[in-house]
Formats: C-alpha cells, structure tokens, sequence
C-alpha cells in the first residue's frame, strides 16, 4: 500500500500532518489526521493557586487568548461561588465579541481567503495571503483592518492585545474607560460596512464551489452550542444543546457542571488530540460538531437584526441544518456581522460604564467549571482545587478536540473524491489540507493529553525489521 504525507498542514495554528493510504489500484483506502504536539497544560498547572489559572491557561494560544481567559475566570467563578457585578459581565462579554471580530477575520481572509478567492488549483507558490495582496489588494486590506478593529477594542479595555491580564477571577480588573467607549462607537460603521460588503461577495462566488461544498465534510452529524432559555445564540454565558442531523433537541439545558454527564473524551493512537464523544451514543459514533455553522444549526436566532437577516437567507441558500463543513466560511462571516452589532448594543448600555466590575471571595467550592463559546466552537475549563485552593486537577476541552472526529471523517471525505493516487496534482491535495481549514483549528489550544500519551518508538534495523518497539 502506498502512502501520501501532507506534512505539514499549512495555514492551520499548530502543527498537523495527513497520511492518505493508497490501495494497489491508486485509490483512496484510508486517511489519517495526525496532531504532532503536545503541550500538557493540564498537568504542569496542578499545584498552582486557583487564580493564576486564566493567566496561565491563557499563553495555551497567542489567536484566541482572550477565550481560555473567560472560560478560566468563569471556573473560577465557580470555585469562589460568586457571580461578576452588571459591568464586568457585560465588559467580558464585550471583549468577547472583540475576539470573534479579529479570529474571525483571521481564519477567512488570511487562512482561507487563498484558496476562495485565488483558487485552489493556483500556484502554491502564490496562494498565501502575499498573492491575495497581489491579486485582491482591496479584500486583504479589509482583511487587516477588521482584524485590527477587534485588537484595538481588546487593546482598549485590558491594555494588552495579546495575553491580557484584564480578565480576572469575579470580573475585570478595571472599568470602561468613556473614551474608549466613544472610539470604538466610532469606529463600528466602517467596520459593519467592511464586514457586509466581505459576506456579499462570497455569497456571489458561493455557487463556484458546488462540488467542494458537496464533499467537504458533508456527512449528517449531531452538533452541539451554547444557547440561551428562548434558544437564541449565546457565546458568553449560555446552556449545551445537542441537535442530531434532522435538528431535534436530543439533549438540552445542560449547565456547565453537568458536561461530563453528556461528553466522553477517547484516546487516539495516531494523535496527541483527544476525541470527544456524545455519551448516550458512544464511541467512535457520537461525532458532533461546533463552531460557527454548528452553532447557527443549534441556534434559533441571533438576536441581532443584521445576523438574523442573513441566518434566514442562510437557512434558505443551505437548508435549516446545514451539513457541509464548507459552510463554516459562511457561518464564520455572519458572525461577524453579529459580533459587530452585540458590540454596538453593549456599548449602548449606560450600565457598562459602571465602576463595580469584580467580585471577591476566597475558595467557598472545591470544583468549578467555566463554559463559553470560543470563535472555534465551544470551550470547557474544569477545575479541582484543595481547601486553600491549589489545584489539584484540571481538564480542558477546546473547540478543536470536539471536532476531531468530524475532522477525521472530513478528510477521509474529500480525500476519497477528490484524490486520484494514478494521475496526482497538488490541488487534489489542497482540498485535503482546506477542509482542515475550513474548520479553522487550534491545534495548540487543543492538544492537552489526558495522561496517555498517542507514541510508539521503534527500533528498526539496517534491512527494515522492527527489532523492537515500546508504547
């Protein structure tokens, strides 16, 4: 049997590799997604105070810092069995929507805009975000500046674009200042237009990419969200839903507590990244998915005017659960648009101004769990701490380990139509790696090994015999 490296997946945060099997034919037999990293934050964290977790657990990732931040606070939170007072909630929750405007803008325009707009049978050389200058000078720009809309509100609030120290256990650690107010409020038309005008134009390419929708990914599967109690979209502060292919609630209300009741973690033997699973199904059959398009399938509304227009048009281009993962393009830019309208709406408030931003209290519960909607899909911080709040035990559960099934089973997908072992090309190749993409993973916030560890060292000999191996 033949073997296919792609080694290694580009335009990803952190490091993947996919081998592609060949059977004697030059056809697609199997496919294997390989996370090659390992960080162990789940380990070396054991032992420090509770509340240095969000600053810790926040260097996991340089894209989505501000995410493990929120999902960090809030087990804290738990722990110290307190809730923040009306402006911290509402200025995490604002930060929040700043970090969905610049990832967002991150993972389309300058990770996957190369192959929509440029293509994905064009130069390698030149299919990056320099040939997207080149070729579309005007959609990279608006790429930079709506990226650098969202890191200047975060930049505004915590004083920090990257990493910030802002987020604390029981709130914020300092209130809106009225300028800073005033200049993002300021900012925000151009903004909305750059992000309207973005979504247009894919929408009119969308019909280009027919077959590539068909088969990125496009096998029904269950998918899971953050919700509120009416069932409209929640990133901050909401309830787990599952929803199988067909839409229908199978389980619902799920408080952050209770996660471990609906979601399993496997081990895999190939892959640093653990697999979650819907308990009540098992494994490996309980795949389902998060992020941007399985959040608008849990979700009945945005809430927000704009985002709701184009949820209806969305629903009506791609059906009311949509199941090709192609469509996470299109999901992630409507969020856009909604993360734009939140911030406007929260700015709006005279209650964000308020000085009373943090809660104190010392350690009043032993576990706590912190569960928020990062850009990539939902996020899950649990803690075990001792009675003077060190911790003794801690499991995260990213966006990207949720999807790992889905991933897996995507790739096998768009190999076995696309890739033709007797007559290779690089773009073939290139869908491979692009449905990765499309999923936008965080292999570095993801990678958190539950103590088994996916390695196996051989010791071959001159002639290829493996002499001996060790697990």
């Amino acid at each position: 049997m033949n073997k296919i490296t792609i080694d290694p997946v580009t335009r990803i945060e952190g490091h993947a590799k996919i081998d592609i099997y060949l059977d004697d034919q030059g056809h697609v037999a199997d496919t294997q997604f390989h996370v090659t990293q390992v960080r162990g934050f789940e380990k070396f964290t054991e032992g420090r105070p509770f509340y240095e977790m969000p600053s810790i657990t926040a260097r996991i990732c340089g894209i989505c810092p501000v995410s493990h931040l929120l999902a960090s606070s809030k087990a804290c939170d738990a722990i110290m069995a307190v809730a923040p007072p009306q402006a911290g909630a509402m200025l995490r929750e604002l930060v929040h929507c700043a970090q969905f405007v610049q990832s967002h803008a991150l993972s389309f325009f300058h990770l996957s805009a190369p192959d929509l707009l440029l293509g994905f049978d064009s130069d390698p050389a030149r299919r990056n975000v320099f040939g997207l200058i080149e070729d579309n000078p005007e959609a990279a720009k608006t790429g930079v500046m709506l990226r650098k809309f969202g890191q200047e509100i975060i930049e505004g609030l915590a004083k920090e674009r990257v990493h910030p120290s802002w987020v604390v256990p029981g709130g914020v650690n300092a209130p809106l200042a009225p300028e800073v107010r005033e200049r993002t409020l300021a900012g925000l038309p151009n903004a909305r237009v750059m992000a309207a005008r973005t979504l247009a134009f894919f929408k009119g390419v969308l019909d280009n990419f027919q077959e590539e929708i068909a088969n990125f990914g496009s096998a029904p599967s269950m998918y899971a969200g953050l919700v509120d109690r009416t069932g409209g979209l929640q990133w901050y502060d909401g309830a787990l839903c599952f929803k199988d292919a067909e839409g229908k609630t199978v389980a619902g209300n799920i408080a952050a507590s209770e996660y471990s009741q609906y979601i399993g973690e496997a081990s895999l033997k190939n892959s640093y990244l653990k697999a979650p699973y819907f308990k009540p199904v098992g494994y490996p059959d309980g795949v389902y998915r998060v992020g941007p398009m399985a959040r608008l399938n849990v979700a009945k509304q945005f809430g927000t005017p704009e985002a709701d227009r184009e949820l209806a048009e969305f629903r009506q281009r791609c059906g009311t659960i949509s199941h090709s993962s192609f469509h996470f393009h299109y999901a992630r830019l409507i969020e856009l648009i909604h993360a734009l309208e939140k911030i406007e709406v929260l700015l709006s408030d005279p209650a964000i101004l308020g000085k009373h931003v943090r809660s104190h209290a010392p350690v009043n519960s032993l576990e706590g769990v912190g569960m928020i909607e990062a850009p990539r899909g939902v996020l899950i911080h649990h803690y075990k701490v001792d009675e003077k709040g060190a911790v003794q035990w801690a499991n995260l559960i990213v966006a990207t380990g949720h999807n790992n099934l889905a991933i897996n089973r995507s790739v096998a997908q768009v190999a076995r139509h696309f890739v033709d072992g007797n007559q290779l090309k690089e773009g073939m190749l290139n869908r491979v790696s692009a449905v990765v993409r499309a999923y936008d993973p965080c292999l570095s916030c993801s990678t958190h090994a539950d103590g088994t560890l996916a390695m196996e060292i051989k010791l071959i000999g001159a002639d290829g015999t493996v002499l001996d191996s060790m697990r």
